[in-house]
Order: structure tokens, then sequence, then C-alpha cells
């Protein structure tokens, strides 16, 4: 049976708290939330720790979905059936229903988190991908207090983040602009896998034109990429099957999937094509069909 590596156990009461424990108690300490990813690490002794700060009890705190003026404010300690069962989040971003239905297993998705997700870092994750999507910025607070980061930046390579040590990631900020829509599509080997390749689309409209657009790719290099090159060919043009094509074939040739156990970097290459293609028409269909987030984000829909 595999077991961790004996280690020191910290319950942290607050955000401050946490950060405290972190700076007392040096690099050897580690958070934990939801668990689904550093458990198994610390099983296989991937990562050998001398605490871990248990920071379930910071779910009051940072466990919410608010919707403000021009953006919505996610906790990071939002479980995945939270963000699932969120009507705010459905209304205005049904990309979050589409990932998360084929996030894991409902175990995963009662006790995982949206910061655990995003913190893990993982090349094949799928909320990085959504928030890369959506232009989302990361909150991180530490002693000195907070700064913002884009997904840009707070992914510096696989399992790595701009989260230093004595910080914490607390909040998740997403833009809302107006006649948008989004969509997530993803191709694993069984039902909750990682990724052989995945893609989400967010698309803004002005009647029948599009006024703007991003897509993001996961599984496909060595973290999840947004391709500013879609979004510029999409601006300004109506959308039509010959349009998709030209982004599907622009998200293959920007992406660098490896060969590996999943499938040959051909055969990701092609996906990444093909799911691009469809999250972008999926998002602008449901512009056009004005389709609530709930309906939009029924996984029996769209397949």
């Amino acid at each position: 049976m595999q077991v961790p590596a004996p280690f020191e156990y910290e319950r942290a009461t607050s955000v401050e708290h946490a950060i405290d424990l972190l700076n007392r108690l040096g690099e050897e300490a580690r958070l934990i939330a939801g668990g689904h990813s550093l458990l198994p690490m610390m099983k296989l002794r991937l990562a050998n720790l001398e605490y871990v700060i248990d920071i379930n009890g910071l779910h009051d705190e940072l466990g919410y979905v608010r919707v403000g003026t021009g953006e919505v404010r996610i906790g990071a300690m939002t479980r995945h059936r939270e963000l699932l069962e969120s009507p705010e989040l459905a209304a205005l971003f049904p990309i979050f229903a589409d990932a998360e239905h084929v996030i894991a297993d409902p175990v995963v998705r009662n006790r995982g988190t949206l910061g655990g997700s995003l913190c893990q870092a993982d090349p094949s994750e799928d909320l990085t991908a959504v928030c890369t999507t959506l232009d989302a910025s990361c909150v991180i607070r530490g002693a000195g207090g907070e700064r913002v980061v884009s997904m840009a930046d707070f992914h510096r390579g696989p399992y790595e983040t701009a989260v230093e040590h004595g910080e914490i990631l607390t909040e998740i900020r997403i833009p809302v602009r107006p006649n948008g829509s989004s969509a997530y599509a993803k191709v694993e080997r069984r039902a909750g896998d990682w990724a052989v390749t995945s893609a989400g689309a967010a698309v803004w409209m002005d009647g029948p034109v599009i006024t703007d657009a991003r897509v993001g790719l996961a599984a496909v290099g060595p973290n999840t990429s947004g391709i500013p090159a879609i979004s510029e060919a999409l601006r300004g043009q109506q959308p039509t099957e010959e349009l998709y094509a030209r982004a599907g074939a622009i998200a293959a040739e920007s992406c660098s999937p490896s060969t590996d156990n999943r499938g040959t970097a051909d055969y990701k290459r092609h996906l990444a094509d093909e799911l691009t293609r469809r999250t972008l028409r999926t998002s602008v269909e449901r512009i056009q069909a004005g389709v609530a987030g709930d309906q939009a984000g029924d996984p029996g829909r769209n397949r």
C-alpha cells in the first residue's frame, strides 16, 4: 500500500493564519485543499513534505461566486460542484458547466477547488484552459499584501506558478462583456480522465459580426495556452465554416504537443484543430440562439 512519508499537520483558520504558517514553517510546508493532486504525489513520494497546512476551514472566506459591475470574482476555495451548480456562471460563462461536466467524478468535484486546480498547473488541467479562454486574472496574497497577475503570467511552466512561498491564491477575476458566450470541449481516453486535448472558446458579437474571440488549449504543450493569432483572424469577420476552419488550422500550427501514451503529436494537433472549430461554432450558436447558460451547459447538448 502506498502511504506518504511522515509529516506534521496544521490547520489554518484564516488566510492570514495560512500565510503566517507558511512563512514560519519554511519551504517544506505546503497548503492542501481538496488534496486530489497533492496526496497522490505524496503517496508516490514525488512530494516529501515536513508540514501540510489544511485550508479547508477557509471555505467560508474563499468559497464564493460574486457578480459585480463588469467583473465576476470567484474565491479560490470554491469547489467544482459549486462552479457546476452556480446559476450566475451558467448564465454568463457556460464554458464552466461544459468543463465541470467532464472533470473527474462527483467525489473529486465535491472536494476539489478552483484554486487547487490552477495551482497544480498541470498542462492538461481543464479549469486552467477555461480561465485562459476567459482572460481571467489571479489574485495572490502574501505578508506584503495582494498582487494581481494575468493567466499568461500565472503559469510559468509545468507545475510551476507565480505563487511564491509564503503566498496563497485567493481569488480569480473574470471580465464580463456583453453579447458573448463560450464553450468547452475535451477528448479523453475514459470519462473523467485527463485530457488528450481540450479547447475552450469565447466569442463576442455585434449583430452578425465577431468583435472579439479567444481560444485556450490544454494538453498540447508545456502550458495551457491562449492563441492571439486566432483572435486577430476572427475580429471583424462574420462566422462561417471557412472561418472556423482557419481558426482550427491556426490552433494546430500554434500548439506543441508531444507523443505519449495518450496519443501521437499529429493526433493531438488534429484534435486541437477540430475542437477549436467545435467550440467556436458552439459559442456563436449560443449567442445567436440566445440560449440560457444553464441549458447551454447541459452535457446532452451539442454532442
